[in-house]
């Protein structure tokens, strides 16, 4: 087995997420650290046992201790694979991670301040651990480096202090997955195809011949359609007045983590429960949550000049028959067009461009 695993590792704020895949990419075995910053939890497979996680260094080591115990070492894998939300404009394919790549992800530390640092740490960690390890990068933003400057571009004055101020994108490794696999349903792939990403982050994307031309994500993951704890669409006028009233650290906290279906309903972020709750407020959230997904998903296939078809992924776009069919509804206006959906496979595809990498 020396020389032949890749572990994709997704290291976040409260969580690193791993998967073990073997030479044939198929998957082995998942390890997930969470609960970062107390007395959290790591889970093989099936079973879990609490764990002391003061930080990412230790939720990390944990993570290779269970590796361990399953008679893989760090140093016996042939590679790792590591998401990472921003490449900014330079990074725009996965890359095998050097020097150079490095930094270029540490530049793009502004852009993306509540997610590279940690993508940074876990790269920095292994690296100490197993110096001579390959390991190579995918980038959450790279999948969007196709949208035409008409669609990226703010309508703000070209001047140097305002430069990296445009539309990104995100879900990219996703939406990339979701263009592999789509076509084993559908026989070949729609040409115009309108794509959902739903889960705790929501976002849409216009698809057009395989290739990103417009997403409802913009500068930053906040910004689109409505999101369990993320605002989405909200005038900059509206942020200006909550940045005076609030400040800016707690406008920050309340647009990213206490709005969206959570703020929306008062109870909870998590689809599954808003579904089982007969609250107003709850069916509220869930018709906000649909009727954004279709009015946004109108621009989009603007974008693409029609539809062909409508794919869904990500954990509420995956398991909830009841927004998909709300979200289609809102859609009927378009006449018939197939529907599908996809299970999403971003750990597989991170794994796939890494074996790419380290075959060319």
């Amino acid at each position: 087995m020396a020389g032949t695993h890749i572990l994709v590792i997704n290291a976040g704020s409260s969580s690193i997420k791993t998967a073990l895949f073997d030479g044939d990419l198929a998957e082995v075995l998942r390890i997930e650290a969470t609960g970062i910053g107390g007395i959290g939890a790591v889970k093989t497979g099936a079973a879990s046992e609490p764990a002391d996680l003061p930080d990412n260094a230790a939720a990390l080591a944990a993570i290779i201790d269970a590796l361990s115990r399953q008679g893989i070492a760090l140093t016996s894998l042939r590679a790792v694979a590591h998401r990472v939300v921003h490449g900014g404009t330079a990074l725009t394919a996965p890359h095998r991670i050097t020097p150079a790549i490095r930094q270029a992800i540490v530049d793009c530390i502004p852009l993306a301040p509540l997610h590279n640092p940690h993508h940074l740490a876990a790269i920095d960690a292994v690296s100490a651990l197993a110096p001579d390890l390959p390991q190579c990068a995918s980038f959450d933003t790279a999948f969007h480096a196709t949208i035409p400057d008409l669609a990226r571009r703010y309508a703000l004055p070209d001047r140097p202090d305002l430069a990296g101020l445009q539309r990104y994108g995100f879900h990219g490794t996703s939406y990339a997955a979701l263009v592999r696999n789509l076509p084993q349903q559908s026989g070949t792939l729609p040409k115009r195809l309108l794509a959902f990403h739903l889960g705790n982050g929501a976002s849409a994307c216009a698809i057009l011949d395989g290739q990103s031309v417009a997403t409802t994500m913009g500068y930053s993951p906040l910004s689109g359609l409505t999101m369990g704890t993320r605002v989405g669409e909200i005038d900059a006028g509206a942020v200006l007045r909550l940045v005076r009233q609030l400040g800016l650290d707690q406008t920050e906290t309340l647009l990213n983590h206490h709005s969206g279906l959570l703020g929306l309903s008062g109870i909870s972020s998590d689809m599954r429960t808003l579904e089982n709750s007969d609250t107003p407020k709850a069916r509220f959230a869930i018709d906000h949550f649909c009727y954004w997904a279709a009015r946004q998903a109108g621009s989009l296939i603007a974008a693409m000049g029609g539809l062909d078809a409508v794919a869904f992924t990500g954990g509420i776009g995956e398991n909830s028959a009841l927004i998909r069919t709300a979200v289609l509804d809102k859609l009927s206006w378009m006449g018939k067009f197939p529907s599908y959906t996809v299970a999403a496979q971003e750990e597989i595809q991170i794994a796939g461009e890494a074996n790419a990498l380290l075959t060319t």
